[in-house]
């Protein structure tokens, strides 16, 4: 496929997803389920809406654990945000996750995703995208990562 129609189709692809399940115009797949699924974290709804339906439930945290799920904000290019499973923390800039639908239509392993906040805070990473071998160049803001551990029982 040319480069070119993967670039203006992304933002359409990553809209999906939302939490809503078969009935989206991108399938199944969707990065919400598949969070849910793969963590310890039993929330439903679009993924930018984790974060808050998120409080008094689990805590919250801006430093990365394994079984975390980060949380990305709406934006442009994310209308119902994103969320990914934290497999492996590599340092305090750098993780691996897992999630569904960053690459359309697919589930992607071992992701590394980068902290380039200015206060190594995590509320905006820059995210592995396979076609091109490389960090992509879009900076995502994200709230932080759901422990999957209720307030104040680390």
């Amino acid at each position: 496929m040319n480069g070119r129609y993967i670039c203006l189709a992304l933002p359409l692809l990553l809209a999906a997803c939302a939490g809503g399940g078969h009935g989206s115009w991108h399938g199944a797949l969707q990065c919400a389920p598949y969070a849910r699924e793969h963590s310890a974290i039993n929330l439903r709804g679009d993924a930018a809406s984790w974060w808050w339906q998120a409080q008094g439930q689990y805590a919250r945290a801006s430093n990365p654990k394994a079984g975390d799920v980060l949380v990305f904000r709406s934006s442009h290019r994310l209308p119902s945000g994103h969320v990914s499973v934290v497999r492996e923390v590599r340092n305090n800039r750098l993780v691996l996750v897992d999630h569904a639908n960053w690459e359309p239509g697919e589930v992607t392993r071992h992701a590394p995703v980068q902290d380039v906040s200015p206060r190594n805070d995590w509320t905006r990473v820059r995210v592995w995208w396979s076609p091109v071998h490389a960090f992509g160049k879009t900076v995502y803001p994200t709230y932080g990562f759901i422990e999957p551990y209720g307030p104040g029982n680390s």
